[in-house]
């Protein structure tokens, strides 16, 4: 290949890598993005919002702001997991236990989706509560090593990590805004107003 780059001379002299999708043939294979890009560009398709954090600092920083946005500093937030209230005691968090007193919940997830842009959760999360029963207004802790490419790799992690007692009340969340009418594929799902708060851990 490079003796005829060399006889004849290249046509283009652009560097391969820099060869855009739309010149490459339709039939060509598609670019293969990386995992953690493909997760937030279909997470922004479902209507998340996303804030990406260095340290825990700024994850708090970004907390406290997601408050204040939407006015939600005397409002009770449901926290099921109490390790999870410990390690945000600092942000001055008014924690419930109660459904109906909760005007948004504080979680983390099993597993970040990267194929579809969704939140892989359980029972360690939720307990045994379906969704349409929790808070319409989510903010989730997350880090970049949870992100997955499959819903497989997030449900053999689980399995890997609870190998003597496998959680229960497995699902995803999908959908961050109201469903469309004319989207039947949305239509039934439990639509959440959600905030995701991701910690560069790799």
């Amino acid at each position: 290949m490079n003796l005829f780059k060399k006889i004849f001379g290249s046509k283009s002299n652009r560097p391969e890598k820099e060869i855009k999708s739309e010149d490459r043939g339709k039939y060509m294979p598609e670019l293969k993005l990386p995992i953690d890009e493909k997760f937030t560009i279909n997470f922004k398709a479902n209507g998340g919002k996303f804030l990406y954090c260095d340290t825990l600092d700024e994850i708090y920083e970004n907390f406290t702001y997601i408050i204040k946005e939407n006015s939600w500093l005397d409002d009770p937030a449901l926290i099921i997991d109490d390790n999870l209230a410990k390690k945000f005691e600092s942000c001055n968090i008014n924690p419930t236990k109660s459904l109906t007193e909760a005007k948004y919940i504080l979680t983390t997830c099993e597993s970040l989706i990267a194929t579809d842009g969704s939140l892989l959760i359980c029972s360690n999360q939720i307990a045994g509560k379906k969704l349409p029963e929790l808070p319409v207004n989510f903010i989730v802790y997350a880090t970049t090593s949870q992100i997955v490419d499959t819903i497989g790799e997030g449900l053999r992690g689980i399995k890997s990590k609870n190998k003597q007692n496998i959680p229960t009340n497995i699902t995803t969340i999908k959908h961050f805004k109201s469903a469309d009418e004319k989207d039947f594929l949305s239509y039934g799902s439990s639509a959440k107003n959600l905030y995701l708060l991701l910690l560069e851990d790799l």
